[in-house]
């Protein structure tokens, strides 16, 4: 199980995404940049031990109408060769040290574990505190053998059916209502 360290992080991650997050194609807020609240997201964790896994949520509170986008971002002790398009930024974490922080919808770590979790076999868990898992996230297993992920970047509130392959996940309002949003969906590949 990761440790979640009660530490300083700098810059912060909503330091990074304010001025990481107006590059992307996908970003919705206006011109001056977003004013951004932590109001959702899980981590899953890596087998291995080596990468830090967390599914951010974001609201965007500078945006004229409510905006909520998910980041998935992977932390790592050294650059990811290759990765350099995806790189979000580098801080200083208070106890492990300089943290390479990733997008990480192409993280082979991220997404693998990420499968793991669509077909059922690892358990999402809470952002914030160690070796707890976290029950308001719901995945729909799969029965294709094998599948590719989208992730939605810019959250809905989701249907209330349920799709196989569908990871869901809830998120807060400015009102303080929680929204339910599906998070990443599995697309099954044809053989």
């Amino acid at each position: 199980m990761a440790v979640i360290y009660q530490t300083t992080l700098v810059p912060s991650k909503l330091e990074l995404l304010t001025a990481w997050l107006p590059r992307q194609d996908w970003y919705q807020g206006q011109p001056g940049g977003p004013s951004l609240a932590k109001v959702g997201g899980f981590r899953l964790d890596d087998p291995a031990g080596q990468v830090g896994i967390e599914f951010m949520v974001v609201r965007d509170d500078a945006a004229r109408e409510v905006t909520a986008y998910l980041v998935p971002m992977t932390y790592r002790d050294a650059a990811l060769p290759g990765a350099d398009a995806r790189l979000i930024g580098t801080a200083e974490h208070g106890v492990l040290g300089l943290r390479w922080i990733y997008d990480g919808t192409q993280d082979p770590v991220l997404v693998a574990q990420l499968a793991e979790l669509i077909r059922g076999r690892v358990q999402a868990q809470a952002q914030s505190q160690s070796d707890t898992p976290d029950a308001t996230i719901r995945a729909t297993p799969v029965a294709a053998p094998r599948f590719a992920i989208d992730f939605e970047r810019v959250l809905k509130p989701a249907p209330a059916d349920s799709v196989p392959g569908q990871v869901t996940g809830p998120w807060t309002a400015p009102d303080g209502m929680v929204i339910r949003s599906v998070l990443a969906a599995a697309r099954p590949l044809l053989d």
